[in-house]
C-alpha cells in the first residue's frame, strides 16, 4: 500500500496550466505548499544549473582528487609522529585529543557544510573549507604546546568536513547520476593511496625531517587544490537571494549531539566506564539535544538537515547501510594491526603495507563498479553483492588463529576489500540519486555522516570486545604460565615489549590477542549480515541524468517526500 502527503503527485512532474488543485478537501496551506513548490522542485531535479564538458570535468577532477587526498591522508600521516610531538611539546595524557578534536570537528561539520553549499554555493564553500584545513594545518606546524596543537587540530577537522562532503557535492552538480559512478570510483581509490601511503610518508618526514613537516605538507597540496578549484569551478551557479536563512538553532544542536556522541564512542570503556556518570550524563545531553534537534529541524524554513529525504524509502536504506558499512569497515580496519603484530610478527610499518590486498581490492572493486553502473545504469546489484562480501570478509577473519599465515590473511583482505569496493561509492549514489538537486548537499553531508558516525561506533564496541576478550583471556591463561608477571605488563604490552618476555608469555598473549580478534569480527559480520537485508530492500530506481528521458521516470518512481509502507 502507497501513502503520499500529497493527493495529486502529477504536479510534481509537470506545473499545472490552470487552478492549482481546485476544491481539494485539504487544507489551504498545503494548497499553496504544492502548488509554489512542486514546479519548482521538478526544474530543479531535472535541470541542472550548468554544462560541464568533459575536459572541465577532468580539469575539475584533478582539484577534487587532491582535496580528497588532503582530507583522507592528514590523520595517517600524523599518526606515526606522534610519539615525537609529545616528546616535543609535552603533555602525554592528552595525547588523545590530538585526535579526537579533529574527529569531533570534522564529524560536527560535515552536515553543516552540505547545507551551507546548498544555501550559498557549492564553489565559494567549498573554496571556504580549503583556505579553513590549510590555515588549520599551517597553525598545527606552529604549535608551541600541546593546548596550541589541540585548538588548531579542531581548526583543521573544521575544515576537514567540509573537504569530505564537498567533494561529492561538487561531483553531484558536475556530474549526473547516470555518469557518475566511475567518477565517484576515482575519488574511492584515494583510500588505499592514503592508507598505504600516509603512514610510510609520516614516518619519513619524521625520521628524516620534522615533525612539523606532516603538517606544513598540507599546504602545497592544498594551495594546488584551490588554485583548480578557484578557476574551474566559476560555472557553478552562485546564490545571489539577499534572503538565505541560516538554520543557527539546528546547527548549535546538531553540534551539541554529535559531540557528546563521539564523547561516548570515544571515552566509553577507555577514558571512562560505560557504566561511569560522565558517560551516563553525556547520554542524556545526547538524547536531549537530539530530540530537541528533530523539533527544531521539522519547523525550520532552511533546516541544516532537512528530515524529508528521510522520507525517501532508498535514501534511509543506502543511509542506514553506510552507517553498518562504516561499523564493520573501520573496526575491522583498525583490529588487523594488533592481529598482523602481534600474532603473525608484522613491524607497524609492515602491517600497513600488508592491508594492501584489502585496498587493491577495494580500488578496483570500486572504479570496476563505477564503470558498470555508468554504462548500464543498473546499481542495486552491487550493494547486495557488496553486503554478502563484506560479511564473508570478516566472517573469515573470525576463523584466524596464531596459526595462520599472512597468505591466508591477505585472501580473506581481498574478499573483505571487494565488498568494501562496491558499497562505499554505491550508497553515496544511491542517496544523491533520492535526494532534489536543492538539497543535495544536504542528502551527501548526512549520508558521510552515518558512515563516519558508524566507524566511530565500530571502532569503539569492536574495540571494547576486543580488549575485554583479550584481557579475559590472558589473565586466565598468565596464571599458568607466567603468574602475576604477564598479566601486569598487559597493560603496557607492545610489540617489542612482548618479544623480549618469555616465550610461554609470548604464547599466551598470542592466543589471547587471536581470541580476541574473533570475537570482534565474529560481532563485525553480524553487523555487516545485518547490511545484506537493508540492500535487499533498496529498489532500482533509474539514475537521473542532466535532462535525459530518465529524468522525470526518476521523479515519477521515487517523489521525494514520498512515504511508503508495504502491507
Amino acid at each position: 500500500m502507497r501513502r503520499r502527503p500529497f493527493p495529486q503527485p502529477a504536479p510534481l512532474a509537470h506545473p499545472p496550466s490552470g487552478p492549482p488543485l481546485a476544491g481539494h478537501p485539504c487544507p489551504a496551506e498545503r494548497q499553496r505548499a504544492v502548488t509554489q513548490t512542486a514546479p519548482e522542485t521538478a526544474a530543479d531535479e531535472t535541470a541542472p544549473p550548468s554544462r560541464f564538458t568533459h575536459r572541465e570535468i577532468m580539469m575539475t577532477m584533478s582539484g577534487l582528487v587532491i582535496a580528497m587526498l588532503l582530507a583522507m591522508l592528514d590523520n595517517m600521516i600524523v599518526a606515526p609522529a606522534l610519539p615525537t610531538i609529545v616528546g616535543d611539546l609535552g603533555g602525554l595524557n592528552h595525547l588523545a585529543w590530538v585526535t579526537t578534536g579533529y574527529v569531533l570537528a570534522s564529524t560536527a561539520a560535515t552536515p553543516i557544510w552540505g547545507k551551507l553549499g546548498d544555501l550559498l554555493g557549492r564553489r565559494i564553500t567549498f573554496i571556504s573549507s580549503i583556505v579553513i584545513f590549510l590555515a588549520g594545518s599551517a597553525l598545527c606546524g606552529m604549535s608551541q604546546n600541546m593546548a596550541e596543537l589541540i585548538g588548531f587540530r579542531a581548526l583543521q577537522g573544521l575544515g576537514a568536513g567540509g573537504l569530505m562532503v564537498g567533494v561529492m557535492a561538487v561531483l553531484a552538480d558536475i556530474v549526473p547520476p547516470r555518469d557518475r559512478g566511475k567518477y565517484q570510483g576515482v575519488m574511492m581509490a584515494v583510500m588505499p593511496v592514503a592508507m598505504i601511503g600516509g603512514p610510510l610518508a609520516g614516518g619519513f618526514i619524521t625520521d628524516h625531517l620534522n615533525w612539523r613537516w606532516a603538517f606544513y605538507v598540507n599546504l602545497p597540496l592544498g594551495a594546488v587544490a584551490l588554485f583548480v578549484c578557484w578557476f574551474v569551478l566559476a560555472k557553478l551557479p552562485r546564490k545571489t537571494s539577499s534572503q538565505v536563512r541560516i538554520d543557527w538553532t539546528g546547527a548549535a544542536l546538531l553540534t551539541v549531539w554529535i559531540t557528546t556522541l563521539v564523547l561516548i564512542t570515544t571515552w566509553g570503556g577507555t577514558e571512562y566506564s560505560w557504566g561511569s556518570l560522565t558517560i551516563i550524563g553525556l547520554a542524556v545531553v545526547t538524547v536531549a539535544a537530539f530530540a530537541a534537534f528533530v523539533m527544531v529541524e521539522k519547523r525550520a524554513a532552511e533546516p541544516i538537515m532537512p528530515l524529508s529525504v528521510f522520507a525517501n524509502r532508498n535514501f534511509s536504506l543506502s543511509g542506514a547501510l553506510s552507517f553498518v558499512v562504516g561499523f564493520a569497515m573501520f573496526g575491522g580496519m583498525t583490529l588487523l594491526p594488533q592481529f598482523q603484530q602481534y600474532v603473525q610478527g608484522s613491524s607497524a610499518t609492515n602491517s600497513g603495507l600488508l592491508l594492501m590486498p584489502m585496498m587493491l581490492a577495494a580500488m578496483v572493486f570500486s572504479l570496476g563498479g563505477g564503470v558498470f553502473t555508468s554504462r548500464t545504469g543498473r546499481y542495486r546489484a552491487l550493494p547486495i553483492a557488496g553486503s554478502v562480501l563484506m560479511a564473508a570478509g570478516l566472517g573469515l577473519f573470525a576463523t584466524m588463529g596464531t596459526d595462520t599465515s599472512r597468505t591466508v590473511t591477505a585472501l580473506y583482505m581481498v574478499v573483505l576489500g571487494a565488498g568494501m569496493g562496491c558499497l562505499m561509492q554505491t550508497t553515496m549514489l544511491i542517496a544523491q540519486n533520492s535526494a532534489p538537486m536543492r538539497d543535495i548537499g544536504a542528502a551527501t553531508g548526512a549520508a558521510t555522516f552515518l558512515r563516519n558516525m558508524g566507524g566511530s561506533l565500530g571502532v569503539s564496541i569492536l574495540g571494547a570486545l576486543y580488549t575485554n576478550t583479550l584481557s579475559d583471556s590472558f589473565s586466565s591463561a598468565a596464571g599458568g604460565s607466567g603468574g602475576s608477571a604477564g598479566s601486569g605488563t598487559m597493560a603496557q604490552m607492545t610489540p617489542e615489549v612482548l618479544r623480549g618476555l618469555p616465550e610461554a608469555i609470548r604464547n599466551a598473549f598470542a592466543d589471547a590477542v587471536s581470541k580476541g580478534i574473533d570475537t570482534a569480527f565474529t560481532w563485525g559480520a553480524v553487523a555487516a549480515a545485518a547490511g545484506i537485508v537493508i540492500a535487499l530492500f533498496i529498489r532500482h530506481v533509474p539514475l537521473r541524468g542532466f535532462g535525459g528521458a530518465s529524468d522525470a521516470d526518476a521523479v515519477k518512481a521515487e517523489p521525494v517526500g514520498s512515504v511508503e509502507s508495504a502491507h
